[in-house]
């Protein structure tokens, strides 16, 4: 999965019957309005889930078939070279961003439902029968619920008719077309729309006059143009350019592409061609031009998926112009043409096969973009994001690179600041939290890494303030609901909790953790037996999740279903990475169940896995202690004392085994300094009585 794969891909929270309805009908729950294409993740997700090949293979087919509704749009046409234009189409490297990317499965599927709608038009075109521009018109609303820069397959259909007929009948070419050209706009000024309420299309970045929109448009044509006849350095995220209405020589591009379709216009009455294919390429592009905003402009203003379906139109030029070459070259150049063909399309092909080994997962990519864009702060900062679990060191070293090149960077700081909270540097953390929300207050990531900082302090009353705000934010996170679930357990805040694993599950029904946590939190209410139900939940959806196990266990031995327990904290220790835990309460049970010699061994157990385990260490003090091994007993219950000086029962208990090995004097001081620790101890004093009174006994003289 490559960088917002997980933004569209299905997640969790939309996997169900009422997810598949959310997507068409609740805006906000994805991550664009492209109910279709989701539709169709949510049916990939049901047949793999999130096992990549499928995806990939998708894709694939979705080009493939791209490939051949070309070429027979352009049979239908009459151009010439229409198996080597669609050979082109399938095998140019300028497509491998879209296929091999996951998230563009909207450009390819996009493209079978506008090609397919094309061909039908023809069809429709040359019968005049009602069947067929029906059909085009569902084939087309099928590619704007896919992706909507389709929206200008109307204009596309007007060029070709002027191409194929030298002028255009508003009767018969431009009057059926009207229902296609208003649906193409509507649903254009819908993204338009969307991508500034939900994609957040505002600030710094996206303010250009309309000077400058025009410099971003000519330049843009130039720049893709280029990559689609020299494809050398495609890179997955190129240079963002510095837009300046006060620089002469930005104004070079405009001006160079509206001169160059005039003198293309001089010439169309002796060939159309050129004139429609660059009409084609430029009208196919309008969208992503620079005109609107989109959220890509953040960090670059040309990508090159941008032309996957308006590169055709030069595809089909360069490939006629070929194939009419060779037919007039034919008897001198026959084998030379197929020769400079076959060269064409290897080459092709080889490029495509060395560009799509970048795309092979997220850190080749990002380290690829990095190497031909030294500059791309974002290629660092989610390059960053990879390495939060394994290398934090590394992953803020990145978010500090991305800082220098754009210090205004607020995910940047709010990642800096969840690297900071993994390694423990807290202060660091909440500074870099706070500064991040500071540029961007609506950056549900940075509150989010400052609420486990907060909580990672012990301030969880303010950690609660800020989880909840992320709620606001990102209302459909079953992980914050969770996570605040535990910060309000923590704040003993039981009912609160409960409702907020409830809401976790709701969203994510199969949250593993989200049932553990309502087990304890269910447990700790009272309620054993849907405590042991959420439990069993989870070890049903995970039956190695050691945590479970231990949980489990720890309820079935305050039930005294002691052998049950034993049961389940074996398999706790099966996987579970602290196991201190786990052999000390084994040993607790089966020192219950009168199995002493076991209970000693899991005890020891504890402590060599984790030797600062005080608990551990007392339990073993106490078993040794009741069978008369008062010498080992009272060097646990001393390594407890050296871990915690205040613990009164340690005291007491130590003082107990002093008096077994003969030294009351000891004893008696261990018993006092329990009642220091804890005045009201029944216990400490009763043994202060009485060693007290068996000192003086033998202070007295014999009679």
């Amino acid at each position: 999965m490559l960088w917002d794969d997980d933004f569209h891909l299905t997640s969790p929270s939309l996997s169900s019957w009422h997810g598949l309805y959310r997507i068409w009908f609740d805006p906000g729950a994805t991550l664009q309005y492209y109910p279709l294409l989701h539709t169709v993740f949510w049916v990939e997700h049901h047949l793999w889930g999130d096992a990549t090949l499928g995806y990939h293979l998708v894709n694939i087919l979705m080009h493939v078939t791209a490939a051949v509704l070309f070429s027979l749009i352009l049979s239908r046409l009459g151009i010439p070279g229409a198996y080597l234009a669609s050979a082109i189409f399938a095998l140019h490297p300028i497509q491998v961003e879209s296929v091999a990317w996951m998230t563009e499965l909207k450009n390819t599927l996009s493209a079978v439902f506008y090609l397919g709608a094309a061909l039908l038009y023809l069809r429709f075109d040359e019968t005049r029968k009602t069947r067929w521009y029906a059909s085009a018109l569902g084939a087309f609303v099928l590619a704007l619920l896919t992706k909507t820069v389709t929206g200008t397959l109307p204009g596309a259909l007007l060029v070709m008719f002027w191409w194929k007929r030298g002028r255009l009948s508003w009767k018969r070419d431009a009057t059926p077309l009207v229902p296609f050209f208003v649906l193409g706009a509507g649903f254009g000024m819908l993204t338009a729309r969307w991508e500034l309420e939900f994609n957040n299309c505002v600030g710094a970045d996206f303010e250009f006059t309309l000077v400058e929109r025009a410099l971003i448009a000519g330049r843009a044509v130039w720049f893709l143009l280029g990559k689609l006849f020299w494809p050398a350095n495609l890179t997955f995220i190129y240079p963002r350019w510095q837009i300046n209405a006060g620089v002469w020589w930005q104004y070079l591009f405009p001006i160079g592409g509206a001169a160059f379709l005039a003198s293309l216009w001089a010439m169309r009455r002796r060939f159309r061609g050129p004139l429609a294919a660059m009409l084609f390429f430029c009208g196919t592009l309008f969208p992503v031009l620079g005109f609107f905003n989109l959220y890509t402009f953040r960090f670059s203003l040309v990508a090159n998926h941008y032309q996957y379906l308006a590169g055709a139109g030069i595809i089909v030029l360069a490939s006629a112009g070929a194939v009419l070459l060779k037919r007039r070259l034919a008897k001198r150049f026959l084998w030379t043409g197929y020769v400079l063909v076959s060269v064409v399309l290897a080459t092709l092909g080889g490029l495509t096969w060395r560009e799509s080994r970048q795309y092979a997962d997220a850190e080749t990519l990002y380290r690829t973009t990095l190497s031909r864009n030294p500059s791309c702060w974002l290629a660092l900062n989610n390059l960053g994001n990879l390495k939060l679990e394994t290398s934090p060191d590394e992953a803020v070293a990145l978010f500090k690179e991305a800082l220098r090149l754009k210090p205004d960077l607020a995910e940047a700081h709010g990642n800096l600041g969840s690297a900071l909270q993994k390694m423990g540097r807290l202060e660091e953390s909440i500074t870099e939290c706070r500064l991040a929300l500071k540029i961007d207050p609506a950056i549900p990531g940075a509150r989010h890494a400052l609420a486990r900082a907060l909580r990672d302090q012990g301030r969880n009353q303010e950690a609660v303030t800020q989880y909840k705000e992320v709620l606001r934010l990102k209302p459909d996170s079953a992980e914050v609901y969770n996570e605040l679930g535990d910060a309000l357990q923590d704040l003993r805040s039981l009912e609160e909790a409960k409702a907020h694993y409830e809401e976790a599950l709701r969203i994510e029904p199969d949250f593993v953790e989200a049932h553990n946590n309502l087990g304890n939190a269910l447990r700790k209410l009272g309620r054993a037996q849907a405590a042991i139900d959420q439990y069993r939940e989870a070890l049903r959806l995970k039956p190695d999740y050691a945590n479970a196990h231990y949980n489990l266990g720890n309820i079935l031995q305050e039930m005294g279903r002691l052998d049950e327990a034993v049961a389940q904290y074996g398999e706790a220790l099966r996987s579970i990475a602290d196991k201190a835990s786990v052999h000390n309460n084994l040993g607790t049970t089966l020192e219950a169940m009168g199995k002493v010699e076991d209970a000693v061994w899991q005890y020891r157990e504890a402590v060599r896995v984790k030797p600062d385990y005080a608990n551990a260490h007392f339990n073993l003090g106490n078993i040794l202690q009741k069978m008369g091994r008062s010498d080992d007993a009272a060097s646990q219950y001393r390594e407890v004392l050296r871990l915690n000086p205040d613990d009164a029962e340690a005291h007491n208990n130590l003082g107990v085994a002093l008096i077994g090995l003969g030294r009351p004097e000891l004893a008696l001081e261990h018993f006092k300094e329990a009642l220091r620790i804890k005045p009201d101890y029944a216990d400490a004093r009763a043994n202060v009585s009485k060693i007290t009174a068996g000192l003086k006994i033998r202070r007295e003289p014999s009679l």
